[in-house]
């Protein structure tokens, strides 16, 4: 059987499952978000590999970029990413990495730039399925009020990502709940 290299990484924001298969990003997930185990079944299945705690490259380079995006130095990933999910939900996330670092967006405007304005619940659904957190920046989809809705790191997270990305300065000052 192949092998999904999965390494645990503690940082900021909570601690993270960083994945890699045949030099590709394949997994950058909240540890303890409700999804887990749906998430990581998907991901096993779409690639017909276990999971098997060990590193590689791809993962030491997503850590040493991850690490320079929270200290407000990195503004786009370089990592080569393997997705795993329905054609739609690939859609969906490639749609993502096209929303600009500093800016938001909402599920109804994603799925107008995939060209299927009536998916919005699709979109939303994908994009909660999304298993890239930060670098696939699902992060950045808001309500079309303006409100945070869901994330799978949990809203204080994803305030915390936005002001990171928007007033770098406020970043260190908005705490976070004990996890």
């Amino acid at each position: 059987m192949k092998h999904i290299c999965i390494q645990y990484y503690k940082t900021k924001i909570g601690e993270l499952i960083l994945g890699s298969f045949e030099d590709k990003l394949c997994l950058l997930d909240f540890r303890y978000r409700k999804m887990r185990t749906t998430v990581d079944e998907r991901i096993k299945k779409g690639l017909k590999a276990g999971f098997e705690e060990h590193d590689s490259e791809i993962i030491k380079k997503t850590r040493a970029e991850l690490d320079e995006y929270f200290q407000g130095n990195r503004k786009e990933f370089d990592i080569p990413l393997q997705m795993v999910g329905t054609d739609f939900q690939k859609s969906v996330w490639n749609a993502l990495l096209k929303v600009p670092f500093g800016t938001t967006s909402s599920y109804l405007q994603l799925a107008k730039s995939i060209k299927n304005e009536k998916a919005v619940r699709a979109v939303a659904s994908a994009n909660g399925a999304n298993s890239m957190a930060i670098i696939i920046p699902c992060h950045r989809i808001i309500g079309s009020n303006g409100e945070l809705v869901g994330y799978g790191g949990g809203l204080a997270v994803k305030k915390r990502l936005l002001t990171l990305e928007q007033k770098k300065e406020l970043y260190t000052q908005i705490p976070l709940p004990i996890q």
